[in-house]
């Protein structure tokens, strides 16, 4: 793909460049959604995961969606001048931002945010272990200190991130990733409230076309030890290798990671 320019990093209003006028409104507004992607090739992996998200997103917060195809082609004409690999955020909000009743016909905008490319850290990582359940975790919202506040907790302990468990003490996902185990046969997703993560999806559609069991399962700290191994994984990165959960080490499964990166990459790249 060809380029005009080397600078990856912008942020774009709907359709057009962002000035400050636009952005000093939302600097500290919380009540939006969003979906993060990683660009290659001018071309997105599971575009139409990414655009359910926001359609499902948009209804559940302001009970109206920008349609597909404008959102689609906002995010065309943001590709359009930009290196072809990059790091994609796109957020959805309502200029009447929060605290305040929204007027019947307003109408919702896009904030397009583009950085430079990422693949997430090597690990393996240590994850803390942290009693919380998100606030609508369907959605992909905003304004979520909770997850900052228990990673620089969990980091502080030692550990590179941290897991939740909800009130039943059931694993559901981690501060910005979604958790996948291996019980030596069968990928687990774990059984809980939690984000579907788009990479997630990805992952597990190409897994059914590769003919690779997955269970869904509730996954408590105590069932950890039978497991063969864990990851994360999200916008990043298809998968990221776990070594230790609270207090429960786990074994390196190199043939799970080399299963989930093979399942994402298998998903098309999609051009928009």
């Amino acid at each position: 793909m060809t380029t005009t320019q080397s600078n990856p990093t912008m942020t774009r209003r709907n359709d057009r460049t962002a000035e400050a006028p636009d952005l000093a409104p939302l600097a500290f507004a919380g009540y939006a959604h969003f979906t993060a992607m990683q660009v290659r090739d001018g071309r997105i992996r599971g575009l139409d995961l990414h655009l359910a998200r926001l359609r499902h997103g948009s209804l559940e917060l302001f009970g109206r969606a920008l349609p597909d195809e404008r959102v689609r082609g906002w995010l065309r004409a943001a590709l359009a001048d930009a290196p072809a690999d990059l790091s994609l955020t796109a957020t959805v909000y309502l200029p009447s931002g929060e605290f305040t009743v929204a007027a019947p016909d307003e109408e919702p905008e896009l904030l397009i945010r583009t950085a430079p490319p990422a693949s997430g850290p090597r690990g393996p990582l240590s994850l803390a272990v942290v009693e919380h359940e998100r606030f609508l975790p369907s959605v992909k919202h905003v304004g979520e200190p909770a997850k900052t506040y228990f990673l620089r907790r969990a980091t502080d302990q030692g550990h590179d991130d941290v897991a939740f468990v909800d009130r039943e003490g059931r694993l559901s996902e981690a501060s910005i990733w979604n958790l996948a185990f291996w019980d030596g046969s069968a990928v687990v997703w774990p059984e809980a409230a939690m984000l579907d993560g788009v990479t997630m999806g990805i992952v597990r559609r190409r897994l059914d076309r590769l003919g690779i069991a997955q269970r869904i399962r509730e996954v408590t700290p105590a069932d950890l030890p039978e497991l063969a191994g864990a990851a994360v994984l999200n916008s990043w990165t298809p998968g990221v290798a776990v070594r230790r959960i609270g207090a429960v080490p786990l074994p390196g499964a190199p043939e799970f990671l080399e299963l989930l990166h093979r399942a994402y990459e298998a998903e098309p790249l999609i051009s928009l």
